[in-house]
Formats: structure tokens, C-alpha cells, sequence
């Protein structure tokens, strides 16, 4: 196994009083990105954030900013989020009509293009745009609120999205949200994942800096013998 585990904690998670502390705090943790969710209340059953959030958060963070975008009609923010600073923006296919030419702009702006697919979406819904995927984000919970349980049946498409990713000789990460810890980390970086995303299991498991490594450390784990 040559993947390096990448940490991208979910600021869902963090105290919002002492945002600014937070994202520090992770940082010198050692996380690779920094995860932010913006929910709309129609694509999902939540309302969190938006632009300007992701603006604060830019001017504090020098960690990649790692934008997840569960709102319907992600197409009409493209630019905004690029203007508020995100470097990789993560769209759901369920909510654009045309993923090729949402993915294609996200590149043009000069991001990562990422595609999310909720626990019920096949990974057909991506199959024929890999070549403008740089993350492929398969969503191990039912997305709209942090804190869930990790959905047992997600293992093997996580397995079966690093086969095709794989087979399609691009450079796809795999990356995971929903339930990753400790207990579910070492399937998981099996099945092929190179990015968690980590909400409680980063902040609401002080000092961030031992969360981040024990996730990290789960590759020892691998029970598959890879």
C-alpha cells in the first residue's frame, strides 16, 4: 500500500465560538485540508454555511480548504466559492442535471473537482467523467448533519470506487464522510480510501494532533494484508 492517508477535519464539529482557535489548533495538529460543509436546508434536511464562512476560514487557514457542497443547484456558486478561497469543491451529482460541465468549470476556476455520492447513488452516476474527477467522496452516512453512524454496506463501494478509479488510469483520491474513527478507519484505508473526513473523531477527541495520528495509524490495521 503506497497511499498516504490524508486528515481533512470537518469544521461541523469544531466549537464555533472560538472558530479562528480551531482551525489553528488543527493545523498544527497536523490535518492536511480543512473540511467545510455548506448545507442549504432543500438538498439536505440542514442549513450551515456559506461564502463568507469559507472567506473567514481562508484568511486563518493555510491548509488547503476542502468545500463540500450539499446544496441543490451547486452550479450557481461555482465562482462565489472560488472568490471566498475553496481549493477543492466537492459537488453532489444527484443535485446538478450536466455533472460534466459542473466538474469541468470547477477545474477551469482553478480548483480540485470532487463528486459526492449519497449511500443510495451507484458509482455509474460517475463513470463516464473520471477524467475531469480529481476526488471521488462517497458518502458512508446519509448527508446533512455531522455525528452519524457509519453505514456498514458503504465498505464495499468504497472497495469497488478505488477498483474503478484505479482501472481508469487517473490520478482519483477516494475520500470518506461519514463515521469514520478509529473503529472504522483500518476497513476503510483497506477498501482503498486516501482522505478521511473527520468530524467528531477530530474535535470532539482532544488533543487534535493524537485524533489525526491515530486515524493515520489505522493503515497498520489493514486486515487484508496489502
Amino acid at each position: 500500500m503506497n497511499r498516504r492517508i490524508l486528515v481533512s477535519p470537518s469544521i461541523l464539529s469544531a466549537d464555533f465560538s472560538k472558530l479562528g482557535d480551531e482551525i489553528k489548533a488543527v493545523e498544527q495538529a497536523g490535518a492536511d485540508f480543512l473540511h467545510i460543509d455548506v448545507m442549504d436546508g432543500h438538498f439536505v434536511p440542514n442549513i450551515t454555511i456559506g461564502p463568507m464562512i469559507v472567506e473567514a476560514c481562508k484568511k486563518i487557514a493555510t491548509i488547503p480548504l476542502d468545500v463540500h457542497l450539499m446544496i441543490a443547484e451547486p452550479d450557481r456558486y461555482l465562482e462565489d466559492f472560488h472568490a471566498a478561497g475553496a481549493n477543492i469543491l466537492t459537488v453532489h451529482p444527484e443535485a446538478t442535471h450536466h455533472l460534466h460541465r459542473t466538474l469541468t468549470r470547477i477545474r477551469e476556476l482553478g480548483m480540485q473537482a470532487g463528486a459526492a455520492l449519497n449511500p443510495s447513488t451507484g458509482l455509474e452516476a460517475v463513470r463516464y467523467v473520471l477524467a475531469e474527477l480529481d476526488i471521488l467522496m462517497i458518502m458512508t452516512v446519509n448527508p446533512g448533519f455531522g455525528g452519524q453512524s457509519f453505514i456498514p454496506t458503504m465498505l464495499e463501494k468504497v472497495r469497488s470506487a478505488r477498483e474503478m478509479a484505479d482501472k481508469s488510469g487517473y490520478p482519483i483520491r477516494i475520500e470518506v464522510d461519514g463515521g469514520v474513527a478509529p473503529s472504522t478507519a483500518p476497513d476503510l484505508i483497506c477498501a482503498g480510501a486516501d482522505i478521511f473526513v473527520a468530524g467528531s473523531a477530530v474535535f470532539l477527541r482532544p488533543p487534535y494532533s493524537d485524533a489525526i495520528n491515530l486515524l493515520r495509524s489505522a493503515e497498520t490495521q489493514c486486515r487484508t494484508g496489502e
